[in-house]
Order: structure tokens, then C-alpha cells, then sequence
């Protein structure tokens, strides 16, 4: 399906089901600003939803047959993410009435036809690594259609359609679909086990990066961590495969490369020094932390590689507001200062922690953790412990178990027993609502709390800054 023509067609009248999703909101919002009609369900009304109906998205509330019928005509085609089970009532009803079912990415792959595709994977990083591209391109003058997990702060949006000749999106290896992306510039910025409920094994999911770079078109680039095992192997299978390779980081050596030579955490953002192209440059971050710092410089090679200009990427990147739910500052109360954070898999608590500590300054580092996935949780569980550890408290919530069943014994309980610090500086939570008045209780003046997970544990923050005002009345 390359034909714009092709496209049109089979994106005429398109349904979702689960549009309020990071990923599908994002497809609905190209669709609707190329003038196509969009409709769509959700379990529940959100700010996205909310966000699409205003731009002309038709949008029913709960899963049921006859949202499929909310314009005159059948859908040209219905949009599935994984997490959408084969019993879904619009998925049944699609496939009774003959409609074109499409995963996710082969709608977004659809939207990218006609443009030179730029795609970010990586088990961490992609969507801070795709943000920051973005805004660095955008900052220079281009324009580019963009897809990413996550809402920039600058816009707001996670999804846009641009006049520019560039598509750049994340991409989602935790199904395997990013193998339908056929990309002129991929970036992987790490490969470490994950998402073994779909993949099964470590091997099976080295495997479909494999695949992926394989998919970079004749001519393209892979640019990739010279400092992660995992990227460092798939680089060399790259290689021998006859695809150019530029790599980025401590360990990156080459002349076409970007060698990280120094980092310096200042103000609560960064600043890396980097050898490339045999001059040595300062890439302002404003982002905390030396693997926000190592994304950014991916982005930079990857903006080169799309024709931008060296200075206008750095002074994008200098400008980079961050990324909803990437350390993203929620408030104050009290001198304690409330991030969240997306992170889910222990190397990214390790690094997010990590760079918290010196925002965190002389105050302590208070995490309030919940677990996503009963998979991930019963294969990570003691690597989640150590990485937690890092902080001075922690509060661990029940697991937010997302598309998957209960497993009997996974329960947060299960990292928390193994966290490598005194007992009273752990606290296992299984109620949702006692988890505010908790952390309340346990957060003195300088304190930095870092709510922590993929799941609704973004909702605790505003309500933790509301319960230490409350205390705080109180007292007075």
C-alpha cells in the first residue's frame, strides 16, 4: 500500500477502537487534520477524547457493535491495537461485515506514504529520543508529520500533520509491528529483554530488531548506542549486512560517529560535550539526566541525517520542553517538589532515579512505584528492587495489570519484600486511595517525590500536593 490513492481509499472512513490510547489518538489526529472522517470508542471519556471529539471525531463511550455505525457508511477500515482482545463486539462486527481490519501500525505506516520515514525503537528512550527529534526539526524550519507515545509539552499533542516531506515516529517493538515501517533513517538507542508475554523469549526479541534493521530502505542509516551490549551486537549484524551505521555515545569511536566526552548535570538539566565531525560541541539538554543526555545526541545525528543543520537542531534541543510523563514536573507544596515519571522497566527506574538524585539536591528521594504488567513483574521483580533502592523511600502500589489477567502471587508485594533497604523505608500499598494520605505522611520540606509507572499512578500527584496543602491548613 504505497499509492496515495491506495491510501485514501482504505483511510477514507476510519473507526478505532480504543481512541483515546497514546498511540491510536495519535493516528485519529492525522486522519482528521487530512480532512478524513474518524470515528471511534473508548472505555471511558478522557482529556484525549474530549480533545478528538472537538476536532470532529465521532467518539461512543464503551465497546458496542453499533458504534461502527455513527457516520452513514461502513468504516473504510477499523484500527486494533494489541490490547484489544479478538472478542472486542466492534472487532466481531468488523470482521462479520467484511470491513478491512488494520493493526495500528499498518494505519500509521499508511500515513506515512509519499514521506522519507525516520523511526525511533529501542526497549528505552523512544519516545523522549522521537520528542526531541521532532522538536529539533520543527525548530529549524521543517515541518514534519510526527507520531510519538507521549504529548509534547510545546504543543500538547502527541500527533501532528505536517506540510514537510518528513514522517518521523516511534517505534513499538513490544508487538512486533514496527516490522511493517520501512524507514530511511532508524534510530535504536538500546536492545534489553522486554515484553516477553508477546515475544516469549530474550532471543525471540533481540530477533525482531534484527528484522527491523532490515527493513531500513537501500541507502538509509541506523544509528544506534555504541554504549548499550544489546545495540553494539545489533549494530554489527547491521554491518555485515551491508547498512550504514553511525553510532553515538562514550564508547562511539568511528569518524562518522558522536562520542559523548563529558555530561554535567546544571539546574536541573544537562549539558554533553561531544566529539563529532572533528569539532567538539555542547548539546544543552533540558532534560535531567546523562540518558536524556545520549537520546538528545541521537537526535542530532539523526536530524543531520534528514538534512537539517547543526546549529538549529542544538538550539531546538536547548528549547526541548520535555515530554507528559517524562519526569515532568506536577507542582510544590511545602517546599516538596512532585514529578511523574512513565517509567516501567528497572533499567529505566535505575536511570530515572539516577537523574533525580541531584535535582533532588539535599532532600530525599521519595518513589511511589506501581508495577505494569504481571509478566514484567514476575520476570523483573528483583531487578525492579535493586533499581528502586536507589531512592531514600518507597512506596510500592499493586500491579496495573493493562491487557493482562491476574497471576496468582505476582502482587507489588513481590518487589517490595525484595528491596535492599531498611524495612521502614519500604511500604507496600495494595489500596489505590491510602496510597495519597501515605505519602503525605512520610514527605518532609525538600523532599522530591517521583510517581513512577505506566499506569494510573499519574492520576496520585495532583492528589498528593492537595493532601500536603490540606495538611498544611491544617497546621495552621
Amino acid at each position: 500500500m504505497t499509492a496515495t490513492s491506495d491510501v485514501d481509499a482504505v483511510l477514507s472512513r476510519v473507526h478505532l477502537v480504543g481512541i483515546g490510547g497514546a498511540g491510536m489518538s495519535g493516528i485519529a489526529r492525522i486522519l482528521l487534520a487530512r480532512g478524513q472522517q474518524v470515528s471511534g470508542s473508548d472505555a471511558r471519556d478522557s482529556r484525549t477524547v474530549l480533545a478528538l471529539r472537538a476536532q470532529g471525531a465521532n467518539i461512543g463511550i464503551g465497546h458496542r457493535a453499533e458504534n461502527l455505525d455513527q457516520f452513514d457508511t461502513d468504516p473504510s477500515a477499523v484500527v486494533v491495537s494489541t490490547a484489544i482482545r479478538p472478542d472486542n463486539p466492534e472487532l466481531v462486527a468488523a470482521q462479520e461485515r467484511g470491513i478491512t481490519v488494520l493493526r495500528r501500525a499498518e494505519a500509521l505506516a499508511a500515513l506515512m506514504a509519499g514521506h522519507r520515514v525516520a523511526c525511533v525503537a529501542g526497549t528505552h528512550g523512544k519516545t523522549s529520543t522521537t520528542s526531541m527529534l521532532t522538536v529539533a526539526l520543527q525548530h529549524c524550519r521543517f515541518d514534519p508529520s510526527f507520531a510519538i507515545g507521549g504529548d509534547l509539552n510545546e504543543s500538547g499533542a502527541n500527533a501532528h500533520h505536517g506540510d514537510g516531506s518528513i514522517f518521523v515516529a516511534e517505534a513499538d517493538e513490544s508487538d512486533g509491528s514496527f516490522l511493517v515501517f520501512a524507514p530511511s533513517v532508524a534510530v535504536v538507542t538500546n536492545v534489553e529483554p522486554d515484553h516477553l508475554d508477546h515475544h516469549g523469549t530474550a532471543e525471540a526479541y533481540t530477533k525482531v530488531f534484527e528484522d527491523f534493521v532490515q527493513r531500513i530502505e537501500p541507502g538509509g542509516v541506523l544509528i544506534i548506542s555504541a554504549d548499550d551490549a544489546g545495540a553494539v551486537e545489533l549494530a554489527e549484524r547491521a554491518e555485515a549486512l551491508g547498512v550504514r551505521v553511525r553510532r553515538y555515545g562514550k564508547s562511539a569511536t568511528g569518524a562518522d560517529d558522536a562520542r559523548l566526552v563529558d555530561y554535567r548535570a546544571v539546574n536541573g538539566a544537562g549539558v554533553a560535550t561531544v566529539e563529532l565531525g572533528g569539532q567538539r560541541i555542547d548539546v544543552q539538554v533540558a532534560v535531567p539526566g546523562e540518558h536524556m543526555a545520549g537520546n538528545a545526541i541521537a537526535a542530532v545525528l539523526a536530524g543531520l541525517e534528514l538534512g537539517a543543520p547543526l546549529g538549529g537542531l542544538l538550539d531546538g534541543l536547548a528549547a526541548f520542553g520535555g515530554v507528559r510523563r517524562r519526569f515532568e514536573f506536577r507542582g510544590r507544596a511545602r517546599g516538596i517538589r512532585v514529578y511523574d515519571d512513565y517509567a516501567h522497566h528497572p533499567t529505566e527506574v535505575d536511570a530515572q532515579l539516577r537523574a533525580a538524585r541531584p535535582v533532588a539536591g539535599d532532600g530525599r528521594l521519595v518513589v511511589v512505584f506501581q508495577p505494569h504488567l504481571f509478566s514484567r513483574t514476575a520476570a523483573f521483580a528483583a531487578e525492579f528492587a535493586n533499581a528502586l533502592a536507589l531512592a531514600d523511600e518507597v512506596v510500592v502500589l499493586d500491579v496495573y495489570g493493562a491487557r493482562e489477567d491476574p497471576q496468582p502471587g505476582v502482587t507489588g508485594k513481590l518487589i517490595a519484600d525484595q528491596i535492599p533497604l531498611p524495612s521502614e523505608k519500604v511500604h507496600y500499598q495494595p489500596s489505590f486511595t491510602e496510597v495519597t494520605p501515605l505519602v503525605a505522611g512520610l514527605v518532609r520540606s525538600g523532599d522530591l517525590v517521583l510517581t513512577m509507572g505506566a499506569g494510573d499512578v499519574t492520576m496520585l500527584g495532583a492528589e498528593i500536593l492537595a493532601e500536603i496543602d490540606r495538611g498544611s491548613a491544617e497546621e495552621d
